[in-house]
């Protein structure tokens, strides 16, 4: 006689599927998102239509429907000043539409958020006299296996990029390194000429 597996009572059952489900859910969700801006905005989608740019929220290759904000961080008159951007989500999976803002003359960068927390990417848009978009960029890293990751934004980045200046290769520490290394350079100046 050939004896039969015995199953799981009908409610563990359930319980373990639940389980597995979640740890392939979690598994999938692994990694960090990446935020990626899109000029100029489509002027044949209603939903894009007279935005300044489009912001393309992704999980490894496929769009997601990330929390996404913005702000303009501005120099105005020797003053700085935040004015809060209208970010719409289109009919597109993680596809948003960043209305153009009114903004007074002065220096402007655009600060684009996706997610919280861990699981979050950060775009800096510079706008150029005209308030057109000037460039974007996302400051992250490399991981120790050769990913880009998204890196947290200070305000020395934001800083930085209202000055107009390019600071070091992301991941090499950024505004500090390049401070660290004029100091350098200065203090290497000195040193020659007390030589000399």
């Amino acid at each position: 006689m050939i004896a039969r597996p015995r199953s799981l009572p009908r409610p563990a059952a359930l319980v373990l599927a639940a389980v597995a489900s979640l740890c392939l859910a979690a598994s999938a969700a692994a990694g960090p998102p990446w935020i990626s801006v899109e000029i100029p905005a489509n002027p044949h989608d209603r939903s894009t239509r007279g935005a300044l740019l489009v912001v393309r929220a992704y999980h490894h290759g496929t769009g997601v429907a990330y929390r996404v904000t913005g702000v303009a961080e501005g120099i105005v008159d020797g003053r700085r000043v935040s004015v809060p951007l209208e970010v719409a989500r289109t009919a597109a999976a993680g596809v948003y539409a960043v209305a153009r803002p009114e903004l007074e003359a002065g220096r402007w960068v655009l600060v684009l958020k996706l997610g919280d927390g861990n699981a979050s990417a950060t775009a800096l848009v510079p706008l150029d006299s005209a308030g057109e978009v000037a460039g974007a960029r996302v400051p992250s890293r490399r991981s120790s296996d050769g990913w880009t990751i998204p890196r947290e934004v200070s305000e020395a980045d934001v800083e930085a990029a209202l000055r107009g200046e390019r600071m070091a290769a992301d991941g090499e520490g950024g505004a500090a390194k390049m401070a660290m290394a004029a100091l350098g350079l200065a203090a290497l100046g000195m040193g020659l000429r007390r030589m000399g």
